[in-house]
């Protein structure tokens, strides 16, 4: 679905009563101008015959590790330079397809760094509006949302670690998006987003050196495990330009299994579940209700069995 949509209820009547405020100082929703906050889809389809185009650009830093009983461990630290871009349009005024085609360049602590920029894996997606905004309806904007991710990237058969750029495996996405506005007792606005995903993914051949761990001469399969998200956002409207957002991200991993044969025999390992927290502060500065540009940085230091990073990030988002 599009990344800064307009959904959401007000009831006027109700506010007018609880905020000792003039009609001049309650801000309308044709002055709130948004990207979206850094990592929180929207649930408002675009407009048939409109077109969404927002690329970013990150570099994910690595600060450590929790392992599975939560203790913190210093970990070299790793670089991963990416991109992703955002490629939606409105078919109809309800459904919205596109794709997020990704690129990255891996500098790994003590280990040569990728040959190359390289593709990762590419997303098909297609989204479907189940409610729209109307004014005094208590109901949400709602949409639902699958994607197909498709192993573009390489995997396996690799001559160095950092050239693998991709899982190796299909994977499907299911997602239930929602969106809401609120009006805050500065008669300024507060857009919520709460978005929840869940991903199944198949399993995979895995040949040689690849990005689960194995080494020249293994044969065998890697079974990743399913996951899910549950993405919290809010931005607030400092001013018709000048937002301010933030995202709080749940996701669960569940255990991803590796079975085959390897140089010394037989191989088998499981990689356990993991989860993390992360928090993802931004501000957005939007020229006009159909451009604007965010600055903002993920950061995930809770959690079990995985690696703590820091991710500056800067996106420009585009409505056409």
């Amino acid at each position: 679905m599009s990344r800064n949509g307009t959904g959401g209820r007000w009831a006027l009547t109700a506010l007018a009563v609880s905020l000792p405020l003039e009609a001049a100082d309650i801000q309308s929703r044709e002055d709130a101008w948004w990207t979206g906050p850094m990592l929180a889809a929207s649930a408002a389809s675009l407009p048939q015959g409109h077109a969404l185009i927002e690329p970013y650009l990150f570099d994910v830093i690595s600060t450590g590790a929790v392992d599975a009983s939560g203790a913190h461990h210093s970990a070299p630290r790793d670089q991963e330079l990416g991109s992703l871009t955002y490629m939606l349009y409105g078919l109809t005024d309800r459904l919205t397809l596109g794709m997020i085609p990704r690129f990255f360049y891996q500098e790994p602590a003590g280990a040569p760094s990728s040959s190359g920029v390289g593709l990762g894996d590419l997303t098909l997606q297609a989204g479907y509006g189940l409610t729209q905004y109307h004014e005094g309806s208590y109901l949400p904007t709602l949409a639902f949302v699958i994607d197909e991710t498709l192993p573009t990237g390489r995997y396996d058969q690799l001559a160095r670690a950092s050239d693998g750029l991709g899982a190796g495996a299909y994977a499907t996405g299911l997602s239930l998006y929602s969106q809401d506005y609120f009006w805050m007792p500065s008669g300024r606005i507060l857009r919520a987003r709460l978005d929840f995903t869940y991903t199944r993914s198949g399993s995979v051949p895995v040949t040689d050196q690849s990005v689960y761990g194995t080494a020249s001469g293994f044969r065998g399969r890697a079974y990743p495990g399913d996951g899910y998200t549950l993405d919290a956002a809010a931005e607030y409207s400092v001013t018709r330009n000048w937002v301010l957002a933030l995202d709080v991200v749940y996701q669960y991993n569940f255990n991803t299994h590796l079975a085959g044969m390897s140089a010394a025999g037989a191989l088998s390992t499981d990689s356990g579940s993991s989860y993390s927290v992360g928090f993802a502060p931004a501000i957005e500065y939007n020229w006009s209700a159909r451009a604007g540009v965010l600055l903002g940085v993920r950061i995930i230091s809770l959690g079990r069995n995985i690696t703590t990073t820091v991710t500056p990030a800067v996106a420009v988002n585009l409505v056409l």
